[in-house]
């Protein structure tokens, strides 16, 4: 396929047909003036984000220079840093100024969703997770125990079924508790001027504790089908019908109890993701437009039906006045763009150079969003008339400043409002860590989001000081004091920049989507360290997470917690060093043997399947949650420790090729899986997973992307 030459830009076919043929006439825009706008753009910006990234190689290069000629001394290591701008000064205090963000980002709190753009599946799983079935979490899910017979496999099971009604009335007395009674003894419902009466086992009658949590209903007042509940902001949905299964068994006829789940989702085209090229990315775009206009579908096929999944509409209610109430049926779309390291092949410019895909992420998704704006979408998804797009991997104020500068430029050329475009920065690389407050600074017209991401953050923390000494085991990394200091810092400067009531202050990944119970035990801790959002691996998760919002009055804490002592960045500086700790030949062993097992198992799908994220066992068999950012952690471990002696290249690569048989063993029933054990000369995958190891050091702040699509594009030729 020949590229399409257009004001200096060479586009590919497939990137060029999807923008005017589809897009363009969508919004209104003619194409040749929007292939000119993006033209200059590319034009002007292209050679900033070059200039960018040579600014991280000369400050890593500063930095090993240091590391390789001093022994640490703190005091001095920090005026380093200070010396070569690596750490800025901090201006006075401010507080951020977005205008029209939604409730869902500025006033609610409750979890996340994170997935694949390119999977249109999961895509429309995730828009729709805005609501979910709590009986159905916590059925088929391990927060219920099976003893006492309480198995879940096979057909209902009652006794079950029991411990799930149980459990949802306990929940029902904590998050809308009724005065003098338990949602337990409640046998029958109804709405009584306007308010919600519940006749109780004993013939008696209660209310709620608090009258104004009732938020609607459905059906006769006399005999609701479904009562609209309210709590910290966040919806719960009764629903009644004694016809059905559950609800046949149930005192007060009761088949479910729904919540408001997935308040926010962000549709990713980077670390959940594997495009490579123009075919990839226009994939990626054509699902985000299907998104926006509301034509998203999926053909499912399960249990020898098939059914067309769509986005749900939004939801209606009787308010208690009897006026009617209209909730979001949708999870409110974030986009996640690409940071400003990779290029594409997809467009090139300047004498055969590919875009810096940043850019074009920016341009395209923005472009695509203005049906939203201009309501021609059958589903709406910001009522406030804002873009949201998520950028990672930004290293420091710079890099925000540009990427701020680059969405005037965008707004400008599309025609939008300044600060339509709303920026969510990924606190994800140390030198935005540590500087915080400024690269909040740089966007505070736009920002509405700040998350820590400890996965790629500790890849880069390796990486940045890769020639300090060896790290610490990957599970002490997570207990030593910067990391601690890092997730505090976040909220504190959040908070110190007025966040609150404006944006989203978030936390990272739930990684073992098979294992809810801990995850309810464990999770809670993000509300409770001030977060309003938190992200989680699937609708189920989100359903269960959503409990803890209820539990924790986020924006409350937040009020306290601008009172604390905030977080030292002294302390995140802190390198997490094995220092004079002995690991016996066991101890180094088995952490090669999970480093390796869990890069080879992401690799190999990656590169061979061009699976961006996947559930991919681990060492124990045990399911994790497994993208860019992992892998990451684990091929800069493996380079720290064999750039410092503590393992052998012969070692190592034993280790890879055991592990390879390991993992080959673990895929042996998806019949579109390519082994690589059985000839590691060949195996394209094989090689991607030494290369992340033996060429880590030279890697950009360790990230894998170069060498992921490198060889993913070889293994497309291939095919």
């Amino acid at each position: 396929m020949h590229p399409i030459e257009h004001s200096g830009l060479r586009i590919a076919p497939p990137i060029y047909s999807l923008v005017t043929e589809d897009i363009c006439p969508a919004v209104g825009i003619d194409a040749d003036e929007f292939w000119r706008a993006f033209a200059s753009i590319v034009h002007r910006f292209a050679p900033q984000n070059i200039a960018l990234l040579d600014k991280r190689e000369q400050l890593q290069a500063q930095i090993d220079q240091w590391h390789q000629s001093n022994k640490l001394d703190f005091p001095k290591y920090k005026n380093y840093l200070e010396d070569i701008g690596y750490l800025v000064p901090q201006g006075p205090d401010f507080a951020i100024s977005p205008k029209n963000v939604d409730r869902e980002i500025a006033i609610q709190a409750g979890p996340q969703l994170v997935v694949p753009i390119m999977n249109a599946r999961f895509a429309l799983n995730a828009v729709n997770a805005r609501w979910g079935s709590l009986y159905d979490a916590l059925y088929g899910n391990d927060v219920i125990s099976e003893q006492g017979g309480a198995e879940k496999a096979g057909a209902y099971n009652a006794v079950r079924g029991q411990k799930v009604i149980d459990y949802g009335r306990n929940f029902l007395d904590q998050a809308a508790p009724l005065k003098e009674a338990s949602h337990a003894q409640v046998n029958a419902y109804r709405i009584n001027n306007g308010q919600l009466e519940l006749s109780l086992t004993n013939g008696s009658t209660a209310v709620l504790d608090n009258p104004q949590q009732l938020a609607g209903y459905l059906g006769s007042p006399d005999m609701p089908s479904s009562i609209l509940l309210q709590n910290n902001n966040l919806h719960i949905e009764i629903q009644v019908d004694s016809s059905h299964q559950v609800g046949a068994g149930d005192l007060a006829g009761v088949k479910d109890i729904v919540l408001e789940a997935a308040l926010t989702t962000i549709m990713d085209c980077e670390d959940s993701v594997a495009a490579v090229d123009a075919e990839d990315k226009a994939l990626a775009y054509g699902n985000w437009h299907g998104l926006i206009n509301g034509t998203l579908e999926e053909s499912i096929d399960r249990g020898g039906k098939t059914f067309v999944r769509r986005m749900n509409n939004d939801r209606e209610f009787v308010a208690p006045n009897g006026q009617q109430l209209v909730l979001k049926g949708r999870s409110l779309m974030f986009v996640r763009n690409v940071g400003h390291l990779m290029t594409n092949p997809a467009i090139h410019y300047d004498n055969g150079l590919e875009i810096p895909e940043g850019i074009m992420d920016a341009m395209i998704t923005s472009l695509i969003s203005m049906q939203d704006l201009q309501g021609s979408s059958s589903h709406s998804n910001s009522d406030a008339g804002s873009i949201y797009i998520v950028k990672p991997k930004m290293h420091g104020p710079e890099e925000v400043t540009f990427t701020n500068d680059l969405f005037d430029a965008i707004e400008d050329a599309l025609g939008m409002d300044r600060h339509t475009i709303k920026v969510g920065i990924m606190d994800e690389e140390r030198r935005t860590s540590v500087n915080l407050k400024e690269c909040i600074r740089a966007a505070r017209g736009r920002v509405v989001f700040i998350n820590t991401g400890f996965l790629d953050r500790t890849g880069d923390e390796i990486h940045t000081s890769m020639q300090a000494g060896a790290f610490a085991l990957k599970a002490e990394l997570k207990t030593m004091a910067w990391i601690s200091a890092y997730e505090d810092q976040n909220v504190d400067v959040g908070l110190a920049c007025g966040l609150k009531g404006k944006a989203q202050i978030g936390k990272g990944m739930w990684a073992v989507p098979d294992n809810m119970a801990d995850m309810m035990r464990v999770k809670i801790g993000h509300p409770k360290a001030g977060a309003n959002t938190a992200w989680v691996p699937s609708p189920t998760a989100a359903t269960l997470h959503a409990m803890h919002y209820h539990q924790v009055d986020v924006a409350s804490l937040q009020d306290e917690l601008m009172q604390r002592q905030p977080a030292n960045v002294d302390d995140i500086l802190t390198i997490p060093l094995l220092g004079d700790t002995q690991l016996s030949a066991e101890q180094i062993q088995l952490e090669l043997d999970n480093n390796a097992q869990g890069l080879l198992g992401y690799v190999v799908r990656w590169v061979e399947q061009g699976v961006g994220c996947s559930k991919v066992p681990d060492i124990n068999n045990v399911g994790l949650m497994e993208d860019r950012a992992t892998l990451r952690i684990s091929s800069q471990h493996m380079a720290n420790w064999l750039h410092h002696g503590i393992c052998s290249a012969e070692q190592v690569m034993e280790t890879l090729q055991r592990m390879a048989a390991v993992v080959d063993g673990q895929n042996a029933s998806d019949a579109d899986y390519v082994p690589m054990s059985t000839d590691f000369t060949n195996s394209i995958a094989f090689q991607a997973a030494c290369d992340l190891v033996f060429k880590g050091l030279e890697q950009p702040s360790g990230y894998t992307e170069p060498l992921l699509h490198q060889y993913r594009q070889q293994a497309k030729g291939s095919a």
